[in-house]
């Protein structure tokens, strides 16, 4: 089972929601902890509600790779190793696919999904390196497996993050490193805040920001759950080393009639020329996928 006391964290998006719930769980176990975060007020308030000798603030870009490794830097030379890294920063746009911008790809993506990747890119290496094991969580979302017409760029994302998490966490489990994808409903958070930190470089093309709606956002988001919930939550999980860490039981039904569904498009069809060698490789392909979840299970 995975110890927290001693171990040096960092928190991508720490200084609000989720990240800063993660600092105040992990301070309490013991750990050392960096929080990360692109708006530098909110986090000179995050620390000052930390007081904690155990714990820095880090100003980050996450999109930026030079940013992030600057920032593992700064981090691993005043609290020691990172040996346990969550990928948690993210943005949201609440419009649909055919309704954006190359803009808004490219700032959504380089947040969401370049973010997490700069994360692990960075810190997957000096893990391995470090021999101390570990754990590493990226947030996703349920919207990585319930989507809509919008917000459409933040589910590709949050999709492809699952999808990225799956499989390091095959690749790092011989190395004794356990990998989550955290998949939380509604928090309570400033993610509905997004364009505030949007950069003028990537603005064209971008819709103004509708007031009433970020409001009206707003007071949804009070009703989110409370990051110190998700956080013991998604602590317990890594415990546990659980890969999917769902914090919110409510979604449970609406996923398995959404699986119910993937399943009925399947149809019985005749085999056709070449069935039997190409079932005798996914055969082997399956073998080789439940060896690969089973090990990852008992390494980590």
């Amino acid at each position: 089972m995975l110890e927290f006391s001693g171990r040096t964290a960092f928190i991508t998006g720490g200084a609000n929601g989720i990240g800063l719930g993660l600092a105040r769980a992990l301070l309490a176990e013991g750990c050392k902890v960096a929080i990360a975060d692109i708006r530098e007020d909110a986090l000179e308030t995050a620390i000052g509600t930390l007081a904690n000798q155990h714990v820095m603030a880090v100003h980050l870009d996450v999109a930026s790779r030079q940013n992030f490794a600057d920032a593992a830097d700064r981090a691993e030379a005043t609290l020691g190793p990172v040996s346990l890294v969550f990928n948690n920063a993210g943005i949201n746009l609440f419009q649909t696919i055919d309704d954006s911008s190359y803009d808004d790809w490219d700032w959504v993506l380089g947040v969401n999904l370049h973010g997490v990747i700069n994360g692990i890119m960075t810190f997957a290496p000096r893990l391995k390196q470090a021999g101390l094991g570990g754990h590493i969580v990226n947030t996703a979302s349920m919207a990585s497996f319930l989507c809509g017409a919008a917000p459409g760029i933040y589910n590709s994302t949050k999709f492809a993050v699952r999808g990225m998490s799956e499989s390091l966490r095959y690749s790092l489990a011989p190395h004794g490193i356990g990998v989550s994808v955290l998949c939380p409903g509604l928090v309570k958070s400033h993610i509905y805040a997004s364009d505030e930190v949007r950069p003028a470089t990537l603005a064209a093309g971008a819709k103004p920001v509708d007031d009433a709606a970020v409001d009206r956002l707003a007071q949804l988001h009070q009703f989110g759950m409370e990051p110190d919930v998700i956080a013991a939550r998604t602590l317990q999980a890594m415990r546990e080393n659980r890969f999917h860490i769902f914090p919110h039981p409510e979604f449970r039904d609406e996923l398995a009639t959404v699986f119910d569904e993937i399943l009925a498009d399947f149809r019985d069809y005749p085999a056709d020329a070449g069935f039997e060698q190409r079932v005798g490789f996914e055969r082997m392909r399956r073998e080789n996928y439940a060896k690969a979840r089973r090990e990852a299970r008992d390494r980590a």
